[in-house]
């Protein structure tokens, strides 16, 4: 989210200059909120609960992990409280049907599971099994104007990608998707949200929400926190063909996949003419992207990688990471291989308690808001 998951087919934010330098002062202040918050949340980590997830579209892959689930089990074990939303409404919001749900979100259960995500510590639910959230969706709409879900980039991309496509128009619920997001958030009382710098836009939406309804039906004691984006670490994982990782795209590295498929994933990962490895984000991408990989599962950093291998050629380059990724995914691989064989009882199971928990408290959130709008009968 991720926050929760924005459609695939976003592109970056676009606008006028004006629009543009507000974006950039935006995620300069996140950054530097997030540098205090990191301090913050290993002296108190208690204080703070985190809303993420996943639309389950497929099985997991390496840009997940890198992006989101490192980061989600990092925050578990500092002792922040984690939800993790498995976002099965969200798959319909840009396609007519759903495809064998079940299966696809026992797969994307086992990849969790095998990151490290620990359901003792972190609450696994999934949409569709929470009604209460969803029912937060009615009260939150009336806080938004057409015009302010018109200007979210993500409407706004799937608004042209619509008109392109000339067929199929965008459907009620991705237009109103920011606000979907806003009620996953603030059911629990998320007030602290992992995100990249490109949605910033998506959870002050959540902010805005947040801030109307208190404003109109809670002024004296805010119900809602205004949440806080936590800038995640990492940046945008490229697939072997030079665009971002994605299920959709096909050019992504499944992390069920075996040592051989990785292998072969990465010998067809591009690369350029240069010998010389240098860590040029901007310049070259194909290459950063590759040091970044290798970097991760190495334990130390794109520039010192790019160092260590210098005129050794990207050749050289490749057989590194692909050791360094097969050697790093070897325990989650084993992992999901152990807990698959042991049948679908233990991941209903997970998910059962995750969604108990999370109806709980979705239940005692939707009682509180209808009294604090003078409508509980």
């Amino acid at each position: 989210m991720s926050v929760t998951t924005t459609p695939e087919a976003t592109t970056p934010p676009s606008g006028t200059a004006s629009e543009l330098g507000s974006i950039t002062r935006s995620a300069e202040a996140a950054r530097e909120r997030t540098a205090v918050l990191e301090e913050q949340i290993v002296d108190n980590p208690g204080a703070y609960r985190v809303l993420t997830g996943d639309r389950p579209t497929g099985v997991l892959h390496l840009g997940h992990l890198i992006g989101t689930l490192d980061n989600r089990v990092r925050l578990q074990r500092l002792g922040v409280e984690v939800f993790l939303v498995v976002a099965d409404y969200q798959v319909i919001t840009d396609r007519d049907g759903a495809g064998d749900l079940p299966a696809v979100v026992r797969e994307v259960l086992l990849d969790y599971l095998a990151a490290g995500i620990d359901p003792e510590r972190t609450t696994i639910f999934t949409h569709s099994a929470v009604p209460a959230l969803n029912q937060l969706l009615l009260p939150f709409l009336s806080l938004v104007t057409v015009a302010e879900l018109e200007r979210n980039p993500t409407v706004k991309a799937e608004a042209a990608a619509a008109a392109e496509r000339g067929g199929r128009g965008m459907s009620g619920l991705l237009f109103t998707y920011p606000v979907h997001q806003a009620a996953d958030i603030l059911f629990c009382h998320g007030n602290l949200v992992p995100v990249g710098e490109d949605q910033l836009p998506h959870l002050e939406a959540t902010r805005l929400v947040a801030r109307r309804f208190n404003q109109r039906y809670s002024a004296a004691q805010p119900y809602f926190p205004e949440p806080d984006a936590l800038i995640a670490p990492s940046t945008t994982v490229l697939g072997n063909d030079g665009a971002k990782m994605s299920k959709s795209r096909g050019n992504a590295l499944a992390l069920r996949a075996s040592e051989d498929n990785t292998v072969a994933f990465f010998k067809r990962a591009r690369t350029d003419a240069e010998r010389t490895i240098t860590y040029e984000p901007e310049l070259r991408p194909e290459i950063a992207n590759l040091l970044r990989i290798g970097a991760h599962f190495a334990g130390t950093t794109p520039e010192a990688l790019a160092d260590e291998l210098g005129p050794a050629g990207a050749g050289r380059l490749k057989a590194v990471v692909t050791e360094a990724v097969v050697e790093g995914l070897r325990p989650l691989r084993a992992r999901r291989r152990e807990l698959a064989s042991a049948g679908p009882s233990h991941l209903d199971e997970v998910l059962a308690r995750g969604n108990a928990r999370a109806n709980e408290i979705a239940d005692r959130t939707l009682d509180d808001v209808r009294g604090l709008m003078g409508m509980r009968y």
